[in-house]
């Protein structure tokens, strides 16, 4: 960024913003043993002295037993920080996998997987890293029978990012267009105006972000009047190569309900196209919204070199301001 106090600042700033905000969230958990809750596993109290008075969260032997944080938003998760507990039975957290994401389908044991906990010994925390995944929810679940998940703290840090959508900051276009069904009706904000190919093979439609963004997720909107299925087995897209058959696949649709949004984990895919495509003979390819939720990173980082350099200038005014009372 230059400067190495700027690097300094930089660097502050992140701390700032990485957090851990699992203390602001609201927990439950398939079953709970005695006293020991779920909300136990944020208290900021480790449990590794007072696990006998309610330190620690547990559930009963179950099969498939969880534990959810409800975030109250949608955040970019950095890391889960697990504490296992130092009684006994340090190994029950064996094959816990952490899960990230928007959905409650399954209790939000759906979600896609940040980690799977090999083993953490007795009192021990351990980081797992989930590259900057997006969810409000952070599931952790053992599968099998009989199990017991204890935990004696989740610790959940962030670096919250904008979800706004981007889609509409870009330039949409088709393979082909169907009468005057044009590329930018999917950017519209209208759910009731749609894009049409003519039926083709390898029907495509690609969006241009104009620069690089990360790209936490994809919302596609389907029609509502019919042929619901169509959409079935489409390809999202993300990358730089503007051969739309080209960038690294990102999710394949299995279906959407008639005028239902889906949204698509892209866990920060790079690139500056998404495309949305269907491979095969004889494809029709209808959108009738799509968002792209994620970061502009080079702008990110122009902003952030911005704000460091503001606040070294506020620093280093206080400084002077402070060297000339004392010089007095």
């Amino acid at each position: 960024i230059g400067h190495p106090l700027t690097f300094v600042l930089f660097q502050l700033l992140i701390n700032i913003y990485m957090g851990n905000l699992a203390s602001n969230g609201s927990t439950t958990q398939s079953s709970t043993s005695g006293d020991w809750f779920a909300e136990r596993a944020i208290d900021g109290n480790r449990g590794l002295h007072e696990q006998y008075k309610g330190g620690c969260s547990s559930t009963l032997a179950e099969t498939n037993p969880w534990w959810r944080l409800d975030l109250n938003n949608v955040y970019s998760v950095s890391r889960v920080v697990v504490t296992n507990r130092i009684d006994c039975c340090v190994e029950k957290i064996n094959g816990a996998e952490i899960r990230i994401g928007n959905s409650l389908e399954n209790n939000g044991n759906n979600n896609p997987i940040c980690a799977v906990i090999p083993a953490i010994p007795a009192g021990e925390s351990y980081s797992f890293s989930c590259g900057g995944m997006e969810g409000r929810y952070v599931n952790l679940i053992i599968p099998g029978d009989m199990k017991t998940l204890t935990l004696c703290e989740v610790e959940s840090h962030f670096l919250r990012r904008p979800t706004v959508n981007t889609a509409g900051w870009g330039t949409a276009n088709q393979s082909t267009t169907y009468e005057n069904l044009h590329a930018q009706y999917a950017l519209d904000g209208n759910n009731y105006s749609c894009t049409h190919t003519d039926e083709q093979s390898d029907p495509w439609w690609t969006l241009d972000l104009m620069t690089t963004y990360s790209v936490n997720r994809v919302t596609i909107t389907n029609r509502r009047d019919c042929c619901e299925s169509r959409i079935d087995r489409a390809e999202i897209r993300v990358g730089n190569d503007s051969d739309v058959s080209s960038n690294p696949i990102c999710a394949v649709v299995s279906s959407i309900a008639a005028g239902a949004t889906y949204s698509y984990s892209c866990r920060g895919m790079k690139g500056r196209y998404v495309t949305v495509n269907i491979p095969g003979a004889l494809k029709i390819l209808t959108l009738c919204e799509v968002g792209v939720y994620g970061v502009v990173l080079h702008y990110h980082v122009q902003i952030l070199t911005k704000v460091c350099y503001r606040l070294f200038i506020k620093t280093l005014k206080n400084h002077i301001k402070l060297w000339k009372m004392y010089i007095r």
